[in-house]
């Protein structure tokens, strides 16, 4: 089920997605925040458009049950082994998931500046019809998404904290998202993206 989603009176198409805004209760979301913000070891990679190189406006890590990298964007990411408060998190998503993951990408929005253009998650290690499962801890931030060839069918969501939201079946073969700038003052957010390596 949807909640939360704004300019959605279409019947979507395309698309498998859902959104538990209450996933983690308040006090245990600030806990994993602080904690993953603390010990995470943060990257900032750069990347080329049109030529011209730039620091990617957000920071990132890879964590892995194994040692299979992850390349996108022309950057290949070698993941460390999961902490002990990732893996509690990762198995909290897979019994409400009934799904076992095998890497965790993570983002780091330090402001409204910080930002994730127009993409799908559709690289060749994640598979036909991969499963995204996304926890969201600190500032709440506008999750955007279209479809590649109907300009009509589109979503808004607010991912606030200690929310879970979930792309699946073909969403990435026909829908785009991102995370936009904002002018807003916001504070810093983490997002957790649990995938599955082939």
């Amino acid at each position: 089920m949807l909640f939360g989603i704004q300019n959605s009176r279409l019947t979507l198409k395309d698309v498998e997605v859902s959104y538990d805004k209450n996933f983690l209760n308040s006090e245990d979301a600030s806990n994993y925040f602080k904690i993953i913000r603390e010990e995470t070891l943060w990257q900032e990679d750069q990347i080329k458009v049109f030529g011209k190189v730039y620091d990617q406006p957000r920071l990132t890590a890879l964590y892995a049950t194994n040692n299979l990298p992850y390349t996108y964007s022309n950057i290949t990411m070698h993941p460390l082994l999961f902490s002990p408060t990732l893996l509690e998190i990762k198995e909290k998503v897979e019994y409400q998931l009934n799904q076992v993951f095998t890497s965790c990408l993570l983002n780091l929005y330090r402001h409204g500046r910080d930002s994730n253009g127009w993409h799908a998650d559709n690289e060749k290690e994640l598979g036909q019809n991969p499963i995204i499962a996304s926890v969201s801890l600190g500032a709440e931030r506008m999750f955007h998404m279209k479809h590649r060839t109907d300009p009509l069918q589109k979503l808004k969501i607010n991912l606030t904290h200690g929310s879970l939201f979930v792309m699946s079946g073909c969403t990435q073969h026909h829908w785009l998202h991102q995370i936009p700038k904002t002018k807003k003052h916001v504070e810093e957010r983490i997002n957790l993206t649990f995938r599955i390596l082939k």
